[in-house]
């Protein structure tokens, strides 16, 4: 008996719920999508195929919610509000080791798994973009960056940098290595932090 083999129309078990996703993260990560099909994911929960597909009815469904559960949740249009907590956000990320096997996964799903490729960037890649991209353009208005700065071109170049990170710098990288390194880009990009040439805010007379 798996562990949500329980009489139909009682709660669904957090239990299961748990173990399911933990499973289908762990078989993406060790194995890669084409590997983590339902049956696997149902045995290595302790839990049978219908438990699975009472919740997840395919497997790139599960996939992505258990990608979503390991990043906790995030909301789908996140708030950066300049680029210094860009390059921190992707600090913090590509200083994780689960993380970035985790990318890597997905980076290979391109080829391997179109459709979660897909599906993953409906639900978070497309609105963390237009995030990233919102928080440059606003560098460029505040001077920042230089004035003939084209935001998508700054993404693409950043997105670059990332996978080149993940593709050849050691995963035992800092937060502060990985910071440093994605500033040396954006230097060269032009970006000059301390160049915020906003009006002052003045109080109400």
């Amino acid at each position: 008996m798996g562990i949500d083999d329980r009489a139909p129309g009682r709660p669904r078990s957090r239990e299961a719920d748990a173990a399911i996703l933990d499973a289908a993260l762990e078989l993406l990560v060790e194995r890669g999508a084409e590997a983590a099909s339902i049956e696997q994911v149902a045995r290595r929960a302790g839990v049978t195929r219908a438990t699975v597909y009472r919740r997840f009815p395919d497997k790139t469904r599960l996939l992505v919610a258990a990608v979503e559960a390991a990043y906790g949740n995030p909301s789908r249009s996140p708030e950066i509000r300049d680029v210094e907590q860009l390059v921190a956000g992707w600090g913090l990320v590509l200083a994780d080791q689960g993380q970035r096997r985790l990318l890597r996964r997905l980076y290979g799903a391109i080829e391997d798994n179109p459709e979660l490729a897909r599906a993953y960037q409906d639900r978070f890649g497309r609105h963390r973009d237009d995030a990233r991209r919102a928080a440059l353009a606003r560098a460029r208005d505040r001077g920042q960056l230089p004035a003939d700065s084209d935001p998508d071109v700054l993404l693409d170049v950043l997105t670059g940098a990332v996978w080149q990170h993940l593709a050849v710098r050691p995963d035992t990288s800092t937060a502060d290595e990985v910071e440093g390194y994605l500033r040396a880009v954006l230097h060269q990009l032009g970006y000059r932090p301390d160049a915020d040439r906003r009006p002052p805010v003045t109080g109400d007379r």
